[in-house]
C-alpha cells in the first residue's frame, strides 16, 4: 500500500489536530471552571454577609432588653 507523500494518513492528521486544539479547549475549561469557582464564592460571601447582619441586629436588639431587664430587676 502507497500513500501519497504530501498527505498524512487520516490517523495522524488527527492526531495532529487534537494536539493543536488541546491548548484552546484547555484553556476554555479552566476558565469555565474559574467562573464557576467565582460564582459560589461571590454566593457564599452573600450568605456570610446576611449572617453578620443577622447577628448584629439580634445583638443590637438583645443588649437593650438585657440592660432593661437588669436595671428592673
Amino acid at each position: 500500500m502507497h500513500l501519497p507523500r504530501n498527505r498524512p494518513p487520516r490517523v495522524l492528521g488527527q492526531t495532529v489536530d487534537a494536539v493543536r486544539r488541546w491548548p484552546v479547549e484547555s484553556q476554555q475549561r479552566s476558565r469555565r471552571n474559574a467562573m464557576i469557582a467565582s460564582t459560589a464564592l461571590a454566593q457564599r460571601r452573600a450568605e456570610l454577609d446576611d449572617v453578620e447582619e443577622f447577628l448584629a441586629d439580634l445583638g443590637r436588639v438583645r443588649v437593650p432588653e438585657v440592660a432593661a431587664q437588669a436595671a428592673h430587676g
